[in-house]
């Protein structure tokens, strides 16, 4: 029996984490694909594994956001220097629910929270300063409250499709299992490096 690929991405990460002198052990590389059928790509953070899929948050009127609304396919990478792997992701991306993103919004930092509350993420701007000074006001204005989560953050699950393990070897015949998931049933075969 072929052994479940997530499970294996939990032992890695949780084997990284404890390793790893980067204080960043859950960054990746989220992959979508623009309007323009070009791909995008920038770095996210793995919030956590919910019933086998991935899951990221952020804002839905950001690039990524409309990206993944537009064309719900994703791509996640991770690169752990430190133990030489690199994990590859394709999935299906479906935005999660409220009181999921409710829940995951009050756990960032106050600041955080701020920067989501006054930006348009990705838009421009004619002066950073007066952003600046925005975000300097809205600390004193909701320095002993709650900030309620903006309407247009959210998350999205990434329900993997794909998914290829890649262990780096000095002689360069690098070790590549590939996962494939067909009718929720995984298979696994071995790459050439």
């Amino acid at each position: 029996m072929t052994m479940n690929p997530l499970k294996k991405f939990k032992q890695w990460h949780t084997a990284y984490t404890k390793i790893a002198a980067t204080k960043l052990p859950s960054a990746c590389c989220l992959t979508s694909i623009g309007s323009d059928g070009y791909p995008n790509s920038r770095f996210v953070s793995l919030k956590e594994i919910i019933e086998n899929t991935f899951v990221i948050t952020g804002s839905l009127t950001s690039r990524k956001g409309i990206e993944l609304l537009a064309n719900p396919k994703a791509s996640l990478t991770f690169w752990w220097p430190e133990t030489q792997q690199q994990i590859r992701i394709q999935g299906d991306a479906s935005q999660i629910d409220q009181a999921l993103a409710n829940t995951y919004f009050k756990g960032r930092h106050k600041e955080a929270q701020i920067v989501s509350h006054i930006c348009q993420q990705g838009i421009e701007i004619d002066n950073i300063a007066d952003l600046t000074t925005l975000f300097e006001q809205k600390k004193i204005e909701f320095k002993n409250i709650d900030i309620p989560k903006p309407n247009d953050w959210s998350g999205f699950y990434i329900d993997p499709k794909h998914i290829e393990f890649m262990e780096f070897k000095s002689n360069r015949f690098h070790y590549r299992e590939l996962y494939t998931k067909e009718q929720n049933s995984w298979s696994k075969m071995i790459l050439q490096p």
